[in-house]
């Protein structure tokens, strides 16, 4: 397991290779060569947002620790010049809105942001996380004249393939702290859709996108949905908050940040966010991809 946490949904795993910044002439938000500054752009959302800003014509600033726009939220000197000129940003925030010192960070980024002349801004938030939306409105608050969308994410899919949990499947055992309870896993393609949707074309202002996969499931049946996909066994372990912040600082996570995450992980995961919602298919005109279909795209055709 990678020591590194991000996003909770989660940006987790990181590769802090640079991603340069790309130049395309193209139309977006407002008309005429649209610059994109995408924070976390090694994450798993900012990898797949800069990727499809580019796609549409945008010129995207690809923010990173060690990449050609240096951008780091441990560090607010490189969130002024990496906002400079820009007309937009995606705003991935590490490790987590809800995460002590999440506010201020909002407060001291929209103030800059709209010090810069930044005109849109859209943040990836948290699902049933109220902390979070303390954040939110926080950035809300500072980034006076900019127009602002939440998107507020279910877990992620990748986080089984490509992140947090993606050792525990290639070990064949998923241990984590979610007890029966269902989630309506979300594919960070589809949220990358629509984050891309709502920097380039206009009607999100002052929205609130709550995305989700089309059905809760629970993790043995994520775990039976892998197995059935790669062909191989995959099994699901619960385990209590307490085991898992320590297995947690067994793979060299500081104790505070681990049990702060266990914490989250376990109230995230109680029950209250096993609904489902239409936001992907308002935003994009279509149902979201189902944990099944991504297992399949992401497992079929291993080797047992």
């Amino acid at each position: 397991m990678t020591n590194r946490t991000s996003n909770t949904r989660n940006e987790q795993g990181i590769d802090e290779q640079g991603v340069d910044e790309r130049r395309v002439d193209g139309q977006g938000a407002g008309g005429g060569n649209v610059t994109v500054l995408v924070t976390s752009a090694t994450g798993k959302t900012g990898r797949r947002v800069a990727e499809r800003l580019t796609a549409r014509g945008a010129t995207v600033r690809a923010g990173s620790r060690s990449g050609s726009t240096p951008f780091d939220w441990e560090a607010p000197e490189t969130w002024g010049p990496a906002l400079r000129g820009a007309d937009a940003a995606y705003v991935a925030y590490y490790p987590d809105l809800a995460a002590p010192g999440g506010v201020q960070a909002m407060e001291t980024f929209g103030r800059l942001a709209a010090e810069h002349g930044v005109r849109r801004l859209t943040v990836l938030s948290g699902r049933g996380e109220p902390e979070a939306v303390v954040a939110e409105e926080a950035l809300r608050a500072a980034a006076v004249g900019v127009e602002l969308t939440v998107v507020r994410a279910a877990f992620f899919a990748q986080n089984f393939s490509e992140g947090l949990l993606a050792e525990g499947v290639a070990e064949g055992l998923v241990v984590f702290p979610a007890g029966d309870t269902a989630e309506p896993f979300i594919d960070v393609d589809d949220l990358a859709d629509v984050v891309v949707e709502t920097l380039t074309t206009d009607g999100h202002a002052g929205r609130v996108h709550e995305l989700t996969g089309p059905r809760p499931i629970g993790f043995a049946e994520v775990a039976a949905e892998i197995s059935r996909a790669s062909g191989r066994p995959v099994a699901y372990r619960p385990a209590s908050r307490s085991a898992y912040a320590a297995m947690l600082t067994d793979f060299g996570l500081p104790a505070p940040e681990a049990v702060w995450l266990a914490a989250l992980f376990a109230t995230l995961l109680d029950g209250h966010n096993a609904s489902v919602t239409d936001g992907v298919k308002r935003v994009l005109g279509r149902e979201p991809r189902s944990f099944g279909a991504f297992a399949d795209a992401t497992w079929a055709g291993e080797e047992a």
